[in-house]
C-alpha cells in the first residue's frame, strides 16, 4: 500500500520514523513518501522536503515567511496528487497540515492525523473543521481522549506516548555511546534558529556562575556548526554536541530546556530541569492573549501541576535561571520530589504499551479497509 506522511519538525521526524519502521513490519511492500527529516528517510521513507525548510516559529516569523509557506503548500498538493496515496498521514505541524487536510478531503483522500494539534491550548475553533476532514485521529497525551469525547463528541484513539519506548530502547544499553567530563548541565535551546538566538545567550550567561560544571549544548539537526561556534567562543566551560542529545541527558545532573518535546524527553531521563521560553515581543504578546492553559511544558500539563519551573519571556533571565539551577543541583528535597513526579509521569504515559506499534496497527487496519 502507498502512504504519504507529512511531519514539519524534529519531533515529528522522530515519531514519523518510528511509525514507518512499525508500518514496514505490517506491510513489507509499503511505499512511503514523506516530508520530514533524516530519521524518516533512514527508516525507509522517500524524503520529499526536509523540515529545516519548513520550520517557522511564532506569529511574526510566519508572516515574514508567508510566501515560502504558500509555495510549499502548492508543491505539496501537487506531489500528493501525483503520488495518489492510499492513506495520507499528518503528524502534528497544524498550521501546514490542517490546510492540507482540508484540501485532501475535497480531493477524496483518506486522512489520518497522528499527534493532535494542541487545540485544547488555543485555536479551539479548529476542532469543527478537523472533525469534518480527518477520518481518524490518533492522540498521544492521556487527557486528549476525554477532551475530544466530552467536549466535541469525537471518538479518537489514544496510543500512549512514543517517547517512552524511544527512551527505554536507548536506555537498554546503559553504557553511554559517548562519555563527557562530569558533572554536566545540559542546554537544550530548541531546534529553530529564531528560538535558539533568543534563549541560548541567556543560558550561556548562567554558565559563568557554575565553573565546576561542564555546560553542553545539544545542537539541533540541520543547523550549521558555525551557527553555534560564534556563540560559544567566549565561554570556557561550554561545549556542544550534535546527534547525541540522549547521551547527554543520560549523564546530565540538570538541564535548561526550551519548551516542547524536549521537556518531556528530559523528564523521562529523570533529569531535573528548568523550562525556558522566550519569543519575539510581538509573537509573545499575541500568544499570551490567545493561549488558555496553565502551563507551557508537557510535563506540567500532563501531571496537571507545577512539577518543573517555567521561566517565560521576561522571567527568563540570567538571574532567575541561576537561582533555579542552583536549586536543581543542591536542594536534595526538591530533586527527590521532582524525580518522584517524573516516575508517576512515566507510568501514566506507558500504560498503553508501545505507542508507535499501536499507531502503525491503526494506520494499517484503516488503510486495509479500503
Amino acid at each position: 500500500m502507498k502512504y504519504y506522511i507529512i511531519a514539519g519538525e524534529a519531533s515529528g521526524d522522530l515519531h514519523g520514523s518510528n511509525l514507518i519502521k512499525e508500518l514496514k513490519k505490517l506491510d513489507a511492500i509499503a511505499t512511503i513518501r514523506c516530508w520530514g527529516g533524516d530519521k524518516m528517510q533512514q527508516a525507509g521513507g522517500e524524503l520529499v522536503k526536509h523540515y529545516r525548510e519548513l520550520a517557522f516559529m511564532g506569529f511574526w516569523e510566519v508572516l515574514k515567511n508567508i510566501s515560502t509557506i504558500l509555495r510549499n503548500l502548492q508543491f505539496c498538493k501537487k506531489d500528493i496528487e501525483q503520488f495518489q496515496p492510499d492513506t495520507l498521514i499528518l503528524i502534528d505541524y497544524p498550521g501546514f497540515n490542517l490546510r492540507i487536510a482540508k484540501w485532501a478531503k475535497q480531493k477524496g483522500l483518506r486522512i489520518i492525523y497522528y499527534i493532535s494539534p494542541q487545540v485544547w491550548a488555543w485555536k479551539e475553533n479548529r476542532v469543527k473543521m478537523m472533525k469534518e476532514t480527518i477520518d481518524k485521529m490518533i492522540v498521544i497525551l492521556p487527557f486528549e481522549k476525554d477532551y475530544f469525547k466530552n467536549k466535541w463528541n469525537w471518538e479518537v484513539e489514544y496510543v500512549g506516548h512514543p517517547l517512552v519506548e524511544e527512551i527505554e530502547k536507548f536506555s537498554v544499553d546503559s553504557s553511554p555511546k559517548e562519555s563527557f567530563r562530569t558533572p554536566i548541565i545540559a542546554l537544550l535551546p530548541g531546534s529553530r534558529k529564531q528560538e535558539i538566538l533568543k534563549k541560548l545567550p541567556v543560558m550561556l550567561e548562567v554558565s559563568q556562575s557554575f565553573p565546576d560544571y561542564q555546560f553542553i549544548v545539544a545542537k539541533a539537526p540541520g543547523l550549521d556548526d558555525n551557527f553555534y561556534t560564534s556563540q560559544l567562543n567566549s565561554y570556557n566551560n561550554v561545549t556542544a554536541v550534535s546527534g547525541k542529545t540522549y547521551d547527554l541527558l543520560q549523564q546530565a545532573t540538570a538541564a535548561l530546556v526550551t519548551s516542547g518535546t524536549a521537556t518531556l524527553e528530559t523528564a523521562l531521563f529523570g533529569v531535573p530541569e528548568v523550562v525556558c521560553y522566550k519569543g519575539s515581543f510581538l509573537s509573545y504578546e499575541i500568544g499570551k492573549r490567545l493561549v488558555k492553559i496553565k502551563y507551557i511544558s508537557l510535563v506540567n500539563l500532563i501531571m496537571d501541576k507545577l512539577v518543573v519551573k517555567e521561566l517565560i519571556q521576561h522571567d527568563m533571565n540570567a538571574k532567575n535561571l541561576e537561582h533555579e539551577l542552583h536549586e536543581l543541583v543542591s536542594n536534595e528535597k526538591r530533586i527527590a520530589e521532582m524525580k518522584k513526579d517524573y516516575a508517576d509521569l512515566k507510568n501514566i504515559l506507558s500504560q498503553e504499551g508501545n505507542a508507535s506499534a499501536k499507531a502503525a496497527q491503526l494506520v494499517y487496519n484503516f488503510t486495509s479497509e479500503q
